[in-house]
């Protein structure tokens, strides 16, 4: 089963945002090899602020235009990073992550927040997971109006 229908399987008449994006981001954490975080940050009050995920410990907030999840927010697409550390303003918060993939996500024609995963290894995320996990958001967008 691909992701995308997974996340179709979970969301699907489940109305709160909450429960909605912790099985998600354990469906992640399942189904993805060689990652150390997948979650979601919400934006709240113009900044990015931490909601449910899996992994280590991570910062609170993100301003928009700092890291890769407030880059990905202020450009509004998708971003694939192979290395980290060459991202101008990479934000560490767990020292082992190498590279990242930020989705940003949408509710209402605005940008509700993004998804998140990091790896350990370097040029871990490819073309091939980028559509998996577009496709598992456009999924995920389909249901947030019904949320709460």
């Amino acid at each position: 089963m691909r992701i995308c229908d997974e996340v179709r399987a979970l969301v699907e008449g489940v109305p709160y945002v909450s429960a909605n994006l912790a099985n998600v981001s354990a469906l992640i954490w399942e189904r993805f090899d060689d990652i150390n975080w997948a979650g979601f940050y919400e934006m709240k009050d113009g900044k990015l602020v931490l909601s449910s995920f899996q992994g280590k410990v991570a910062c609170v907030e993100i301003k928009i235009g700092r890291g890769v999840c407030g880059t990905a927010v202020e450009k509004d697409e998708t971003l694939v990073v192979p290395d980290v550390h060459k991202f101008a303003t990479h934000i560490a918060c767990d020292s082992a992550s190498n590279s990242e993939i930020v989705i940003p996500i949408h509710r209402g024609g605005e940008i509700f927040g993004v998804l998140d995963i990091d790896s350990p290894s370097f040029d871990r995320f490819g073309e091939e997971d980028r559509v998996e996990l577009e496709a598992a958001v456009k999924v995920l967008e389909e249901f947030l109006p019904e949320m709460r």
